[in-house]
């Protein structure tokens, strides 16, 4: 390509850039592009980085669609005309914001603190990196109106990203996130932007919210008195170079776990992730250095978690004695039955609990639920949606804990976002009870299995990466919603659930009905027999994403083996009936 070839308005846009109120290595940057690389000139300005309703995620780098201090000053400028709107009543508008270990986090956190102070408004900044789970818990305990984490969660190392909160400690909903939006977009320029004035208003915070923070964490334990007998349980545990360094390891002792192992190689947080491909607990890449360890020491549990400490993967042994990773709908599943079961031996079933899950997760957390006289609610990908079911019936009905087939997992509702530092604390526990009850994790789950029923889900993500990329994956959606398969490897295709059109189709009945959630770009096929297929971009990296899963029954342990190939064989028969690889 050559600059020639390049949409003038993408040569305009970039042109700004060349001004005198940006600063020199930045127009440089995009001078070097505009003489040299028009193919990434492009990809740097022909849209705009899009603030959506998670906030902004991209790659780091020069240009309106890449993360660095203008876009990220533009988002913070927009959020604080948006407070000074929505919140004119109140004496002094208040904010927390805490950032990962991924490069340029801090200076994009200093970066929002001195906006938002410029802007008259007083500024909790954490003192060093923390996971975004305390940033939540920071939101709620210090009364604050929103909050700011700076991450990208487990996306490669050229990414970085920035997720905004609202006071309740959740992550913006209607009608805070499109209003914020709107804001937004109204910055046209740079000049729009407060970046200095009033550093008083920026208040340093640390330990203090650490301490709180675990204190609080602690009161979610319900089996103390397991721990104390199984406290010699050998923990492997990974951070990934992540936020996760310190207190996982601080809240796994203060529940009463002794012997904890870290990777030491994982230890350092380091922005460039080194020993990893991808910092991402769903890749068993990520944990070779922890499964390498558990084998070492032999281990009853492996741990790791991302940048931001708010998901985590799980290893446990198998009935062979080797170690495997369960995947997050099994995590989830054991989860979510050890909590309720004990809730309900302990006698803290009134009939006013529920869970709450992602509708791309397993059906089995729902059953379980069920089972037990526990309500169990649908959300959208997203635990923002689930922090807003919980807020919904604050004062009426008790949240138990609720989950994501991506690893993230909530215990309690002093955090109103996923928390890996409380996970790996509530696993560790269920490993425990568990192990006090003469078994491994590993056949705790094929328990659960053969009482509730046997559920096998997998997930084919495909990456496109750019403008073509995006235009690829939309063509697809487009595909899947105008032009709906009738059947999938012979098996017909029941109910068709869009979630763009808020409607559920029956095609056995030719019955529809509307879907009661927000608009969102999600397909489901149910298909005969309860095999289930969703289908959805990802909102955070250039992916469409397919799930699938299938059911089955499991009438003794000792078919486990065989009834586990069969299931595997029918979910990668639908998988190629896709035709997706």
């Amino acid at each position: 390509m050559t600059i020639k070839e390049v949409d003038p308005k993408i040569i305009e846009k970039a042109k700004v850039w060349l001004k005198e109120n940006y600063d020199p290595d930045t127009r440089k940057a995009v001078k070097e592009m505009m003489d040299n690389d028009p193919a990434e000139l492009v990809e740097c300005f022909y849209r705009d980085l899009e603030f959506g309703t998670g906030g902004l995620r991209g790659i780091m780098g020069v240009g309106t669609n890449r993360m660095n201090k203008y876009t990220v000053g533009a988002a913070t400028q927009g959020l604080a005309n948006y407070l000074k709107t929505a919140l004119i009543h109140e004496s002094e508008i208040r904010a927390a914001i805490a950032y990962d270990s991924r490069n340029n986090s801090g200076l994009f956190a200093g970066i929002s603190a001195e906006v938002l102070a410029a802007n008259g408004i007083k500024v909790f900044l954490f003192d060093s990196l923390r996971p975004t789970p305390e940033l939540s818990f920071a939101v709620r305990y210090l009364k604050c109106h929103t909050g700011i984490v700076v991450t990208a969660s487990h996306n490669p190392k050229e990414y970085n990203g920035y997720k905004v909160y609202w006071s309740d400690g959740g992550q913006l909903v209607p009608p805070h996130d499109k209003n914020v939006i709107a804001e937004v977009q109204k910055i046209e320029s740079v000049g729009d932007i407060k970046f200095s004035g009033h550093p008083e208003n920026i208040v340093s915070i640390g330990e203090d919210i650490d301490k709180e923070y675990i204190s609080t964490l602690v009161s979610l334990s319900i089996s103390p008195d397991v721990i104390k007998r199984q406290s010699d349980m050998k923990i492997v545990y990974t951070p990934i170079h992540g936020t996760g360094y310190k207190l996982v390891p601080e809240a796994l002792k203060a529940f009463g776990f002794t012997n904890i192992q870290t990777v030491k190689e994982q230890l350092t947080p380091d922005g460039n992730f080194p020993t990893v491909v991808s910092p991402n607990p769903e890749e068993k890449a990520a944990l070779e250095l922890a499964l390498k360890l558990a084998k070492k020491v032999n281990a009853d549990l492996i741990l790791a978690t991302d940048p931001d400490g708010d998901r985590v993967g799980v290893g446990v042994k198998d009935n062979n004695d080797n170690y495997i990773l369960l995947n997050g709908n099994q995590s989830a599943s054991l989860l979510i039955y050890y909590l309720i079961r004990q809730w309900k031996i302990k006698g803290k079933l009134t009939g006013k609990e529920f869970i709450a899950k992602t509708i791309v997760t397993s059906e089995l957390l729902k059953d379980i639920a069920i089972s037990h006289g526990v309500e169990s609610y649908d959300v959208l990908t997203g635990f923002k949606y689930i922090a807003e079911i919980i807020r919904r019936f604050e004062g009426q009905k008790k949240f138990i804990g609720g989950g994501e087939e991506s690893y993230g997992y909530l215990v309690g509702d002093f955090v109103r976002d996923k928390d890996a530092v409380a996970a790996c604390a509530l696993l560790a526990e269920t490993a425990a009870w568990a192990r006090n009850m003469g078994m491994s994790m590993y056949e705790m789950l094929i328990n659960i299995y053969q009482e509730y029923g046997f559920y096998l889900e997998d997930l084919i993500s495909i990456t496109k990466k750019g403008k073509s990329g995006a235009e690829e994956i939309q063509a697809m959606m487009d595909g899947y919603r105008n032009s709906p398969p009738r059947e999938i490897n012979g098996i017909p295709v029941e109910i068709i659930k869009d979630y763009k059109l808020q409607k559920e189709f029956n095609r056995i009945t030719g019955d529809e009905k509307p879907i009661d959630l927000p608009k969102s770009d999600v397909l489901q096929f149910f298909l005969k027999g309860g095999s289930k297929i969703t289908v959805r971009p990802s909102g955070t990296e250039p992916k469409i994403k397919f799930y699938f899963g299938v059911k089955g029954l499991l009438p003794e342990k000792s078919q486990f083996d065989k009834v586990n190939a069969g299931m595997r064989a029918q979910l990668e028969e639908m998988i190629a009936a896709m035709k997706l690889k």
